[in-house]
């Protein structure tokens, strides 16, 4: 059997270092076909961003092409934003994009935003680009929110007539206050309140009809956007509807209310007296009962009398005679018929 010669060492070394050269050459131009347009592009655009710093954006899983495109779209504005700052962002679970397009939205309307704030407000989970919009071009807001099923605010006056009523708020973005401010909400909640004040404070419906700007007026008195993330630019009423009369139907649970408590208490006294009643009846039963156990006892008394001798049989035909006149009298008197003449 025939072997094949052995390799010397010098060739050994010849393979290695081919493989190796082989594989930097596959890694150049991988890197080459990967990152080599976004680099020309970067350099071109005057935002240059190293192979080292995409790779490292590679392997730590940012996109690199979000970056570098959001590096050169700033740049084109007149702002230089540093790589890392943007690939910080991106990895903390920021929107660059619309971080970029904040920042060159409120440079190119002159509105004081640093990098740094853009980044908290898109990190506090708010639209910053809207955000910046709405500072340049004030949002319009209706209150009560229709998304919230509330089609209008319901308020009562003192002479109590229910008025319905749509306002439409115009705010814009305070900038300095969006990180921490209340939100659009607030605000709704707020401007209901002061108007459904004013309504109830009013004596009749039909001043509030007359002049419907002293509910916009009492409402931007009062600054009612203070510690929110927006200003209040106007206060709008778009309808006034009148509605049902509380009052009157409140003052007509409250007889039907009183009737009913009357009825009861009647109802009351009624049972009071029908329970006296039998009470007195069946004290009479008593009181009768009483008297004919004390007439049963004068036959008695009677007969021991005469034992005693103390009543002779002439005194009891006396008595006689005088509870047989006695009876006939009060018979007499119960019919009505005059009384005759002894003869």
């Amino acid at each position: 059997m025939q072997y094949l010669p052995l390799l010397t060492m010098s060739t050994k070394v010849s393979i290695f270092v081919f493989i190796v050269l082989f594989l930097c050459v596959l890694l150049f131009a991988f890197v080459i076909f990967k990152y080599g347009w976004l680099y020309i592009k970067s350099v071109a655009s005057d935002a240059p961003v190293s192979f080292p710093q995409m790779i490292g954006m590679g392997f730590r899983h940012v996109d690199a092409h979000s970056v570098v495109e959001c590096r050169i779209m700033a740049k084109k504005a007149g702002i230089d934003i540093a790589s890392s700052s943007l690939e910080a962002h991106q990895l903390a679970g920021g929107n660059v994009t619309n971080v970029v397009r904040a920042l060159i939205a409120a440079s190119k309307a002159n509105i004081e935003l640093s990098f740094d704030r853009a980044c908290a407000i898109d990190l506090s989970g708010r639209d910053v680009f809207d955000t910046v919009k709405t500072s340049i071009n004030p949002k319009v807001i209706d209150c009560p929110d229709p998304a919230k099923g509330s089609g209008a605010l319901d308020a009562v006056t003192k002479d109590g007539i229910q008025l319905k009523v749509k306002a439409r708020v115009t705010i814009r973005t305070k900038i300095d206050r969006l990180v921490g401010g209340a939100t659009e909400e607030t605000i709704i909640a707020r401007v209901g309140e002061g108007i459904i004040t004013v309504i109830g404070s009013s004596e009749t419906y039909k001043k509030v009809l007359e002049k419907p700007d002293s509910i916009s007026n009492f409402v931007m008195a009062k600054e009612l956007d203070g510690d929110t993330a927006f200003q209040i630019l106007s206060v709008n009423i778009v309808s006034i509807d009148v509605g049902a009369n509380i009052g009157a139907k409140l003052q007509a649970d409250q007889a039907e209310a009183d009737k009913r408590i009357a009825q009861a208490e009647a109802e009351k006294r009624q049972g009071m007296a029908n329970a006296r009643e039998q009470e007195m009846k069946a004290l009479a039963e008593e009181n009768m009962a009483k008297v004919l156990a004390a007439e049963s006892e004068v036959p008695k008394a009677i007969a021991q009398a005469f034992r005693e001798g103390n009543l002779g049989i002439m005194d009891y035909y006396h008595m006689k005679n005088i509870q047989a006149d006695t009876e006939m009298k009060t018979s007499i008197s119960k019919t009505g018929l005059p009384p005759k003449t002894p003869l």
